[in-house]
């Protein structure tokens, strides 16, 4: 089975290259934010658990967001493989998708990190901004803050995958037909 971490900054192309990825490889995405909207949507009990901790304004814990992803496993036990976009986002997040993968017979085959710099991941989120209307992609400041949380914190996972040998660097500046040619370069390794 192909268990991808798509990572890299806001802004980077993880959104657009997933897309790519499901078509060419028939993988599914996971992406913690569409779970947990779709759990507490459904009302399931990790959904009302969820909700219960937002509406309060804490943050949904590890182990709440690992159930959630163990349930979509779990009703994908036929997939070719899975592509996790948002998550892993701490080394804790890792071990933990680590330990669940490993109860399945199962493991990250490797994290593809999109690499683009600050100046470009700043215009790309401003006109992304323009075009969907979300207020974090229109303001600067609050975009330096997210780049600056994701060096500061979300990169990191970066070390706990270069120290399994899993960690594979892409260029994320080009063409977006360039940059997905790369990816499957490393894809097609794996």
């Amino acid at each position: 089975m192909l268990n991808i971490v798509l990572f890299g900054p806001p802004g980077a192309g993880k959104g657009t290259q997933s897309q790519n990825l499901i078509e060419k490889f028939g993988l599914i995405h996971l992406s913690t934010g569409d779970i947990l909207r779709g759990e507490i949507a459904n009302g399931t009990p990790l959904g009302v658990e969820a909700k219960k901790l937002m509406d309060k304004g804490f943050l949904v814990p590890d182990e709440v967001v690992i159930g959630m992803i163990a349930n979509k496993l779990d009703l994908n036990q036929d997939a070719k493989g899975f592509i996790f976009d948002g998550f892993p986002r701490t080394v804790a997040q890792a071990e933990a998708l680590d330990q669940l993968l490993s109860s399945k017979n199962n493991a990250i085959s490797g994290m593809v990190a999109l690499e683009v710099n600050e100046e470009e991941l700043e215009k790309r989120l401003l006109i992304r901004g323009k075009d969907s209307g979300r207020p974090d992609d229109q303001n600067p400041a609050i975009i330096k803050k997210r780049v600056q949380e994701y060096t500061t914190k979300t990169a990191q996972v970066a070390n706990f995958y270069k120290a399994q040998n899993k960690f594979y660097a892409v260029g994320g500046i080009g063409s977006i037909s360039e940059i997905f040619e790369s990816i499957v370069n490393v894809v097609t390794q794996l």
